[in-house]
């Protein structure tokens, strides 16, 4: 009996795990939820739900293969031990996953292997959440990439080389059926992520749809949040029910010569897809990075201000500032929100209101349901000028001059902020006049005071550390 353990793969298709296992014989599978743990790493209860209903349209499309997929509910990773001890004596000969990076689940991972290894049982593990797993290309000094436009440039090397492999899914088994065991069965969740599809084949049709009909408007479109213009897969490829090389493999076959056009939509979007790859290399390289340490050293020298009543007009989208509390708005209403709103929204929280940037890791993580440890750490150490290929210090977006530029009708803030529906386009961005909305919040803090308050703070850590 073969046994493949679903984490972050929650797919049929290009399962690296799933196909090897198939090959070698009977196979069944295993989910267990995790919500203790899952709340040690802030996971959205939004992202716990879609977790959830993805596991359960798993657990049919395993069927149609004759696979049947255990759905446990556990309580933490130290409960893991007690499932794989109830289903030992099926038989078990070989445990099948992909490898997951972060600190915890490796240490996880290494403890069970271990234990597993004592009761007979083998572990294979695959490397695929990546174009290009971590270590397979490092510079010309053996190191690994800390700045995003040579990496990029060799990845696309690495591409042009060999592309990418999509694995296909398995061909179906005799159904396999299995005694019933001693395990709670899983639950189902809060039903918050039901705007979201789970059911593999429509997740496949809207990459499809995607890099069909809308990704040539990628470059012209993705910066504006009021427009339909971004792909919406992320949620998707944070838990493995869809993978990057199968989005990868679609571009390519969709867009054909305009990838390598390097202002073409097809092209920006592949190198929104090597951003993704590029944060999971760095976080495998420094695995510092889980413990909240910033990439720049020196930078663990500044003294934040740290204000609890402005980080929480921040979380509550009540600033003064309309791009900003629009922003913020959607995250808490519908847990994702627009890219390019996610860096003003950073910029805002260190550098204008000059509050720890991992104040707002945590509560991203904590709201969104496509919530990714090294996308979302290596977003904030962007913005904070903290980490590897950061924004450099000195550059502070004006959130005004951003509002007028990426939603210059008021399209979006109106959309989320119902207190400025009726307010004039050229106001909008700055209703602060007499004569404009009462009911607004008035300015939490003024941008250029604020701004020359962040260049000294970073010129004093730079200055204390020589």
């Amino acid at each position: 009996m073969q046994l493949v353990w679903f984490r972050s793969d929650l797919r049929t298709y290009d399962n690296a795990a799933l196909l090897a296992a198939m090959e070698q014989g009977p196979t069944m599978a295993l989910f267990v939820a995790c919500p203790k743990s899952w709340q040690q790493h802030d996971m959205a209860p939004m992202k716990q739900d879609l977790i959830r209903r993805r596991a359960e349209a798993l657990k049919l499309e395993l069927a149609a293969l004759g696979v049947p997929l255990l759905l446990v509910e556990g309580t933490d990773y130290r409960a893991l031990q007690s499932v794989f001890t109830a289903l030992l004596p099926l038989g078990i000969d070989t445990v099948y996953s992909e490898q997951e990076y972060e600190l915890r689940e490796q240490q996880r991972d290494q403890m069970l292997q271990q234990w597993l290894a004592e009761q007979g049982v083998g572990w294979w593990q695959c490397d695929r959440q990546c174009g290009f797993a971590p270590g397979s290309f490092v510079t010309g000094s053996g190191a690994m990439y800390q700045v995003f436009t040579p990496f990029k440039k060799r990845w696309l090397q690495r591409f042009a080389e060999q592309g990418v492999t999509v694995l296909p899914r398995p061909k179906a088994q005799p159904t396999l059926r299995i005694p019933s065991l001693a395990l709670a069965v899983m639950q189902p969740g809060d039903h918050s992520s039901a705007a979201w599809p789970v059911v593999q084949d429509t997740l496949l049709s809207q990459l499809r749809n995607y890099c069909q009909q809308r990704v040539q408007d990628y470059q012209k479109r993705r910066d504006f949040p009021a427009l339909d213009a971004t792909s919406r897969l992320s949620p998707y490829l944070a838990l493995g029910a869809l993978s990057v090389r199968q989005c990868i493999a679609r571009l390519q076959f969709e867009a054909g010569d305009s990838l390598q056009q390097a202002d073409s939509g097809a092209s920006v979007w592949l190198s929104e897809l090597i951003w993704r790859d590029f944060y999971k290399h760095v976080l495998v390289a420094w695995p510092d990075l889980i413990k909240h340490q910033p990439f720049q050293a020196d930078t663990a020298a500044i003294r934040w201000r740290n204000d609890p009543a402005l980080f929480q007009a921040w979380c509550d989208g009540k600033t003064g500032y309309p791009l900003v509390d629009a922003a913020m708005q959607q995250l808490n209403q519908s847990g994702w929100m627009h890219n390019r709103l996610r860096m003003v929204v950073a910029s805002f929280l260190v550098k204008d209101l000059h509050i720890d940037w991992r104040w707002g890791e945590r509560y991203f993580m904590s709201k969104l349901i496509d919530g990714d440890f090294a996308a979302n750490n290596g977003g904030w150490q962007w913005a904070a000028s903290t980490g590897t290929d950061a924004a450099p210090y000195f550059r502070i977006f004006n959130p005004v001059s951003q509002s007028e530029r990426f939603d210059p009708d008021g399209a979006f803030i109106r959309t989320w902020l119902p207190a400025l529906a009726a307010c004039p386009a050229k106001h909008i961005h700055w209703p602060h006049s007499d004569t404009m909305v009462k009911s607004y919040p008035k300015p939490v803090v003024d941008h250029a005071q604020a701004r020359q308050v962040t260049l000294a703070l970073f010129q004093q850590a730079r200055q204390q550390n020589g």
